[in-house]
């Protein structure tokens, strides 16, 4: 029989990303990133000039974040440990919205932190790679975790058995972003989450 499946974004349910993301954009290009707005489209701010980063300027600086500075990114408390007890009972996948150029700093930056798993890079809704999975796997129990609610849209049409649950692992971001409407629970910390996770993935019919 197939093994059940978590489906894990990377970054803030695994590594923080935001907080180091802020860091950077000071240091390197001068901007205030206020992550507690939630908003990414209005939340870049030029110190200089103090006008609002326009949104098609957004995606090269994160571009530029993921190519040289990932190695900033540190663990989310308990995912390591969450991933190990999970992993007894359950096949992993991490589904990362990442170029492919950047599959193989996905893996080594997720494998320097004792992280060892499939890893699929994404662009887009994740519905239709996560419905990949389950139709190449066969019918078993899964669970897809993720902190954006598209996503969890995405994943209600596509392969609307799969269990969704919404994590935002960074504290400061996590009172701005409301519960993903498409997913089954919010639960924002790895010990709470794995409790609900394993129960999902070893529920019998």
């Amino acid at each position: 029989m197939t093994r059940p499946l978590l489906i894990t974004d990377c970054d803030e349910v695994l590594l923080h990303m935001v907080s180091h993301f802020e860091a950077w954009l000071d240091e390197a290009h001068g901007i205030d990133f206020h992550l507690e707005s939630g908003d990414f489209a209005t939340a870049l701010t030029d110190k200089a000039t103090g006008e609002t980063v326009p949104k098609d300027d957004i995606w090269p600086l994160l571009g530029g974040f993921f190519e040289t500075e990932m190695h900033r990114q540190t663990l989310v408390p308990g995912a390591v440990e969450a991933l190990a007890v999970i992993g007894e009972v359950a096949d992993i996948v991490i589904l990362t919205n990442l170029n492919d150029e950047a599959h193989s700093w996905r893996v080594e930056q997720l494998a320097g932190h004792g992280i060892n798993h499939l890893v699929i890079c994404n662009r887009g809704g994740k519905g239709e790679p996560v419905k990949a999975l389950i139709d190449e796997r066969g019918p078993a129990p899964a669970v897809f975790v993720d902190d954006l609610p598209v996503h969890h849209t995405s994943v209600a049409r596509h392969a609307p058995k799969v269990w969704r649950l919404h994590m935002v692992a960074e504290p400061r971001l996590a009172p701005a972003v409301p519960r993903a409407i498409d997913a089954h629970a919010r639960i924002d910390d790895w010990p709470t989450a794995t409790d609900w996770i394993i129960e999902r993935l070893t529920e019998t019919a």
